[in-house]
């Protein structure tokens, strides 16, 4: 299947909950972009737009069974519920498995592997720091501690500290002309 056919596939499955759809197509446009800006392989674009797409696969089972969507919970449920979603998109075994990996460590920041686990984070973290108002410290913490791409870093400055860098550096100045 294409990444189209997948999407359509997925927002099916999504059963018309507007707030996952919105959410995971946010995460693939994100993680599609700094993908094709850092330079991916096609395999390994596809392999990242199908985690982005499925990467919250396991919500709706989550909220009935746990009554939350906690990360830990996703990445419990989401790898059975992935696997069989791929099942007939004609993906083969191993690309399925990535996706599946992906999806089930969504929510780990230790242990990255690869560049299609490091942006699915970053794209992941800025749709969830943008839709929740997520505090520029907590912004900052992830800069400095998860994020790895540049294209992400810039992403992420852009999207959630716009004007700050300009600020850091006036005051970065600042500080060098009172202190000389």
């Amino acid at each position: 299947m294409t990444t189209a056919q997948i999407l359509e596939k997925m927002i099916v499955f999504s059963e018309g909950n507007l707030h996952d759809i919105d959410h995971l197509i946010r995460v693939w446009t994100y993680a599609k972009t700094i993908g094709e800006l850092e330079g991916l392989d096609s395999r390994t674009q596809y392999i990242l737009e199908t985690a982005a797409i499925t990467h919250d696969i396991a919500c709706p089972y989550c909220r009935t069974k746990y009554g939350n969507t906690e990360g830990r919970h996703q990445e419990e449920e989401g790898a059975w519920i992935v696997r069989d979603f791929l099942r007939g998109t004609g993906m083969d075994e191993a690309a399925a498995g990535r996706v599946i990996y992906l999806v089930s460590h969504h929510h780990t920041v230790t242990g990255v592997d690869g560049a299609d686990y490091q942006i699915l984070l970053e794209a992941d973290y800025i749709a969830n720091a943008e839709e929740n108002h997520w505090p520029e410290e907590n912004v900052r913490r992830f800069l400095s501690s998860v994020a790895g791409t540049e294209s992400g870093k810039r992403l992420i400055r852009e999207i959630l500290l716009p004007g700050q860098e300009e600020a850091d550096r006036t005051r970065a100045g600042q500080v060098c002309e009172s202190g000389s």
